[in-house]
């Protein structure tokens, strides 16, 4: 499914509102003049209030599970505005709460 490839100044959440930023966005391909981020690239996550029981566990990193079919940056699938992340510990998701919308991949 098409969607808007995320750059490194986009807005990505945890399930619990704590903010991800790339590890390792892609320097050489930009759009909006920010770097792209690849599927390669974790996420860490900061800020996270997740607790159970009254223990904290909060999302600290995070592996994207889908990304771009046909784009590529450096070899690698771009990440989307619809691709899935996964957070650890505690395997709840990210949401891309905000990013570019003028260039679009499948």
């Amino acid at each position: 499914m098409p969607g808007f490839l995320l750059h490194s100044g986009a807005t990505v959440l945890c399930a619990h509102a704590g903010q991800a930023q790339p590890t390792a966005p892609n320097p050489r391909v930009k759009v909006s003049g920010q770097p792209v981020v690849t599927q390669a690239a974790p996420y860490t996550v900061a800020g996270c209030p997740f607790n159970v029981s009254g223990a904290p566990v909060p999302c600290v990193t995070a592996t994207w599970v889908t990304a771009a079919i046909r784009v590529r940056a450096g070899g690698l699938p771009v990440l989307l505005q619809d691709s899935q992340a996964i957070c650890a510990p505690n395997g709840t998701p990210l949401s891309v709460v905000m990013t570019q919308v003028r260039v679009k991949g499948q």
